[in-house]
């Protein structure tokens, strides 16, 4: 009997080539299955494509609704961004991918998981945490990171067996879509000097050719979390949707990446995003609007970490789960609207208003209706100050170097001996 193996199957190169290598390899049964995460394809042609080349079966299961309300919103409520620029739109998807696929494979009963991710990513590295830590008992299989070839030697590949593929040499570019962004690599991207050229780019308008005049937009926020665009009420999916759209005819979310990868190398990156910038961008206006400084501070803190732990594939982890209710935890009062201007590849956000907002107008004014204290500023001042006048007037006053010296202790000084 052969043995049954789920492929995590893109319609991509390397997944398409991964269904022929595994039957020979392994003499196995494969079933493909395509995750709709807001990949804008065909997936009739997907699954038939997967048939054609051989599989046994081919599944397409939408997973859209779970991608947005159980990974795209909670990282947008924690302002995940990793190494501060990209918004972790495929490695959001990856272990949404990793549950479904374990679900599966347990339901048709076969004895292995494989996917179509080389020994350099990240995403094997996702894609197999997650699976052990769902299904500790599954045979994972690589097969692009076994067979070994390059890049021009898998087309050779797919050609020789009639696999039909959707690049060439000419255009080689290895592309990952979801809901909350677009990510290009390989060809001339390898080239960290090359400007990306204009086919690299699909959701964004050059920011050069977008529209001459500005286009607002209004955002509302219940707890973080998106509900409202230009005051209509829409469902997650269809507000990402239609603000990558509209951002994205803006210029809006194109990301130019030299990026840190978990298995220790540097990789240039461009990804669009349009509908994940603008919206974290309005989500932490929203945030400085309706919390005090320190939880402000400290939730940068856990951005930080809670980027590391998605972007290094450990999604399933305890520590995650931790931060993660925390961020639920702080999402309590950020509720309100944030006003947005596109114009010219930029998100900037122009207004914000909450009913929840610590923004005080009689302190803040300079005007009539002033109630800000300045008279309490002196004692203020005074008390603040006061353990730097202390050790100014006992240590940095006293310093012979004086108090402009920050070159450290002096030299001592002393004859030469003859």
């Amino acid at each position: 009997m052969k043995e049954k193996v789920v492929l995590a199957y893109s319609g991509g190169v390397d997944t398409s080539v991964a269904i022929k290598w595994l039957q020979e390899k392994y003499n196995a049964d494969v079933i493909a299955v395509t995750i709709d995460v807001g990949n804008e394809r065909d997936f009739s042609t997907v699954r038939q494509k997967a048939l054609k080349i051989g599989a046994l079966k081919a599944l397409v299961i939408d997973g859209k609704e779970l991608l947005v309300k159980y990974f795209l919103f909670p990282a947008l409520q924690a302002n995940a961004l990793y190494e501060g620029q990209y918004p972790l739109a495929t490695a959001l998807s990856r272990p949404l991918m990793a549950k479904l696929l374990v679900d599966t494979a347990m339901a048709e009963g076969a004895t292995a998981i494989a996917h179509g991710c080389t020994g350099k990513g990240n995403d094997q590295v996702r894609f197999e945490v997650g699976i052990n830590a769902l299904a500790p008992h599954m045979k994972i299989l690589a097969p692009a990171r076994e067979w070994g070839m390059t890049r021009e030697e898998t087309i050779k590949y797919a050609q020789k067996h009639g696999i039909p593929i959707p690049v060439t040499k000419k255009s080689p570019y290895s592309i990952d879509v979801c809901l909350w962004g677009r990510a290009v690599e390989c060809g001339v991207l390898e080239d960290p000097w090359a400007e990306p050229p204009a086919d690299a780019y699909l959701w964004t308008k050059d920011p050069d050719k977008t529209p001459a005049k500005a286009q607002y937009i209004e955002i509302g926020f219940e707890k973080g979390v998106p509900v409202t665009l230009n005051g209509k009420e829409m469902d997650g999916i269809s507000l990402i949707q239609k603000l990558n759209e509209i951002a994205g005819n803006h210029g809006v979310g194109r990301i130019d990446h030299i990026e840190n990868r978990l298995v220790g190398i540097k990789t240039r990156e461009i990804y669009e995003a349009p509908a994940a910038i603008t919206l974290i961008q309005a989500h932490q206006a929203l945030e400085a609007m309706t919390m005090s400084k320190d939880q402000l501070r400290f939730k940068q803190k856990v951005a930080v970490e809670i980027s590391d732990l998605i972007y290094n594939g450990l999604w399933f982890s305890q520590l995650n789960r931790d931060l993660s209710a925390y961020v639920l935890s702080s999402q309590r009062y950020v509720s309100g609207t944030v006003r947005v201007k596109l114009f010219k590849g930029q998100a900037i956000v122009v207004g914000r208003k909450s009913p929840w907002s610590l923004y005080n107008l009689s302190l803040a004014t300079y005007d009539k209706g002033d109630k800000f204290n300045q008279k309490a500023a002196e004692g203020f001042i005074h008390l603040w100050g006061l353990p730097v006048k202390t050790q100014a007037q006992v240590q940095l006053l006293g310093d012979k170097e004086g108090p402009l010296s920050i070159v450290g202790p002096a030299k001592a000084k002393g004859k030469k001996k003859k």
